[in-house]
């Protein structure tokens, strides 16, 4: 079906056993695995903004009003691949499932534009090609210990009491319940000691076209023996991400593959810098790319035997925006 990179995971291994610092993007299915080190990422037209690693020297201003427009598909097209979701969460091949879709855009703005003036934890602008700015952190590995943040449900932030709706909605519960399980099983394969530490706490993020509350969890673990400095491997092994997939990961993989009918690419891959030492990496979402002279952002949401189609396409177009003010 799909052939994951092994050679390129081998070569991350290596670097990070000699703990030479490198930043590493992994697509959606581990097929396309690029490494760059240090002194290698201006040359490569990589620029990259993480919280405690960025490329950026100088501040831009921007001269210009945004102007935005999206084109998502009909409410008729969403719903082909949602009821293909829907029918296998009712045969039992799946209870979660991450549905996601590709909206042509216009703006004024170059993705290196939106890469300067969005805010977010993480930022990548990439040759032109892609953009994105991410608000999810994949894993962190610092000493010996691994820590992921699984983010899910959003909701808009200017409705009365939004957090507390957030925290008590009965659909966004179970979907974050299921991928808090999901990716402390993923941690288990890498990871002993692992533990849910915190539960379901609200993080604020601010767009220009509306404020969000969204919700995450902190689990951590022990890095197991056999994966100690070896980045690669430990990666390879989770991979795609579960937050992005859903569960059971292969099962759902298939239904994802057959019911979007779009290649993600680097869209929901992995990417992160490993400073010799520690590794912090995030999930490529909100992500704008560039194709022809088209540019598309892909969005979607996790779906559950729960979820309702309307709210769903909803879900999919809110995410829709540049976090620019």
């Amino acid at each position: 079906m799909f052939s994951v990179n092994h050679q390129k995971f081998m070569e991350m291994d290596e670097l990070s056993l000699r703990k030479v610092p490198y930043f590493f993007i992994i697509d959606f299915l581990g097929e396309n695995v690029e490494i760059f080190e240090e002194h290698e990422i201006e040359k490569s037209g990589l620029m990259i903004d993480f919280q405690n690693f960025s490329t950026v020297k100088s501040q831009h201003l921007l001269q210009k009003k945004v102007e935005w427009k999206s084109y998502p598909e009909t409410l008729e097209d969403f719903q082909t691949g949602f009821d293909k979701v829907q029918k296998n969460i009712r045969l039992g091949n799946s209870y979660l499932t991450n549905y996601t879709r590709k909206t042509r855009i216009e703006t004024n703005l170059t993705l290196e534009e939106i890469f300067f003036h969005s805010s977010a934890k993480y930022k990548v602008f990439y040759k032109d090609f892609f953009v994105f700015f991410s608000p999810e952190t994949f894993v962190k590995i610092i000493d010996g210990k691994i820590l992921t943040y699984p983010m899910k449900g959003t909701i808009d932030a200017s409705l009365d009491n939004a957090a507390e709706i957030l925290k008590n909605d009965k659909k966004e519960k179970a979907e974050h319940y299921t991928v808090v399980d999901l990716l402390r099983n993923d941690l288990s394969m890498v990871a002993d000691n692992v533990k849910v530490d915190k539960f379901q706490y609200i993080d604020f993020i601010k767009t220009r076209q509306k404020d969000l509350y969204a919700m995450s969890s902190e689990i951590s673990g022990t890095v197991k023996p056999e994966f100690n400095g070896k980045l690669g491997s430990l990666m390879k092994q989770l991979v795609p991400a579960g937050s992005i997939l859903g569960a059971p990961k292969p099962k759902t993989l298939e239904i994802i593959l057959e019911a979007e009918g779009y290649e993600r690419g680097y869209y929901t891959g992995i990417c992160g810098w490993f400073d010799g030492d520690s590794t912090d990496s995030c999930v490529m979402i909100r992500f704008i790319e560039k194709e022809d002279d088209n540019l598309y952002f892909k969005s979607g949401g996790g779906i559950t035997h729960m979820s309702r189609l309307e709210d769903e396409y909803q879900e999919m177009k809110n995410k829709i925006y540049v976090p620019i003010h």
